[in-house]
């Protein structure tokens, strides 16, 4: 898991894409290290957020490895497709919230992993877009689907069929990213948002960040009806009644994930 990094901070864990020289870019290496550090947070119940961001201050990741890339087939670029979109699928359906710190470029394969986080930051240099039609291709880890999700389809079809690249603050206007700040700032303000986030009961946290995927793909009856069972579920919980009681009390919970 050379080109991925793990640190814990606490409750949180900061995953960082480690390739600076080739400015973090996803080969099939860095993809499999991604998703052996997954398989890993997927096990560890101390983790509560997840921050995903890059190595150096140039990219948070640059994109797939076109050099790589430059000569597949198309089996094998189908596969290397199947391979990336299958991680990014892991990372959304992590029972933990993950966070983006965007702290440079975040083109092709790069804005396809933020998009994967459940929402991003980013810094004041950092620069977002799908380049891949300008190279005879197009985004293939789930840019298409994600990207429509988060802006709408009208403005996901300007962004991946143009090339065009957004600025930090233009990212934030279309919805690609909530914050943005300066680069020197910007991880220490994702870890204070994660470890706000980690604070609060683990269980419930989850099943709204599930709650809130479910509402992308199901009728509006449909999601409602998911939504109550899942609020039903966390009455059975100890996170419950400590965060409920401490309320009442007007203490501070103490919440276990049981």
């Amino acid at each position: 898991m050379g080109n991925v990094l793990r640190e814990d901070r606490e409750a949180v864990a900061i995953l960082t894409i480690d390739r600076p020289a080739q400015l973090n870019a996803l080969d099939a290496a860095t993809l499999a290290d991604l998703d052996a550090r997954l398989a890993e947070l997927e096990r560890d119940g101390s983790v509560r957020a997840v921050v995903v961001t890059g190595a150096g201050e140039k990219a948070f990741v640059a994109g797939a490895d076109i050099k790589a890339m430059a000569a597949m087939g198309p089996a094998e670029a189908r596969a290397f497709a199947a391979t990336g979109q299958r991680v990014m699928l892991r990372l959304q359906r992590l029972p933990r919230p993950v966070i983006a710190a965007v702290n440079g470029f975040a083109l092709g394969g790069g804005l396809e992993l933020a998009l994967a986080c459940d929402f991003a930051w980013a810094s004041e240099n950092a620069k977002l877009g799908f380049p891949e039609v300008t190279l005879g291709v197009m985004p293939g880890f789930g840019g298409t689907q994600n990207a429509a999700r988060r802006m709408g389809p009208a403005r996901a079809r300007e962004l991946v069929l143009s090339g065009r690249v957004l600025t930090a603050a233009e990212a934030r206007e279309w919805g690609l990213v909530n914050a943005v700040h300066p680069q020197a700032g910007l991880l220490p303000a994702v870890l204070e948002m994660a470890k706000r986030i980690a604070a609060n009961a683990p269980l419930g946290v989850a099943a709204a960040k599930e709650s809130i995927g479910a509402a992308l793909d199901v009728a509006l009856d449909d999601g409602f009806r998911f939504e109550a069972a899942l609020f039903g579920t966390l009455f059975a919980s100890e996170d419950q009644r400590a965060g409920m009681a401490a309320f009442l009390e007007k203490g501070k919970a103490r919440f276990t994930g049981r």
